[in-house]
């Protein structure tokens, strides 16, 4: 029960964009609370409420360092967790793509195989009927052929 309520405030401290910024700028090396409000042109006593959400999660953690109290980036712990609890998922859409790219790479080996058997066709003079473009293909003379821009099914 625990795991599962420490995950549920894991995803709502990342559910804000503020936070998942901060994140990202303490992905870059420590910093304090004026380092991490100023890109955002929030108040202080915003800034750190937004930290203090992030620390109860165990996403950061705040030092102190003299007169400063930088904040840095917790390695593992809680985002673990989440990659733990994402894997199932990750492993199905990886999946559902796999079967999608050997889906389309078929029919790509279809329609390639297709178009060489029409250039075959337009070489022998070939016609194909609109009615029956896929499944009859009929002889007719060269001296009848229109342009290849013209309307109708023409090879």
């Amino acid at each position: 029960m625990y795991a599962q309520a420490h995950l549920n405030d894991v995803f709502a401290a990342l559910a804000d964009p503020t936070r998942r910024a901060i994140l990202a700028r303490l992905a870059q090396g420590d910093a304090d609370v004026s380092e991490l409000a100023e890109p955002f042109g929030l108040a202080q006593p915003t800034i750190s409420k937004h930290l203090r959400v992030l620390e109860d999660a165990g996403l950061i953690r705040q030092a102190r360092d003299a007169q400063r109290r930088p904040r840095s980036l917790v390695v593992g712990g809680p985002l673990m967790e989440v990659e733990e609890w994402l894997g199932p998922f990750r492993e199905q859409w990886e999946r559902r793509f796999d079967a999608l790219d050997s889906f389309l790479k078929k029919k790509k080996s279809k329609r390639e195989k297709g178009d060489r058997k029409l250039r075959c066709m337009r070489n022998v003079g070939f016609r194909v009927s609109l009615r029956s473009r896929f499944s009859i293909c009929r002889p007719i003379h060269r001296s009848v052929l229109l342009p290849t821009n013209s309307v109708g099914a023409w090879c």
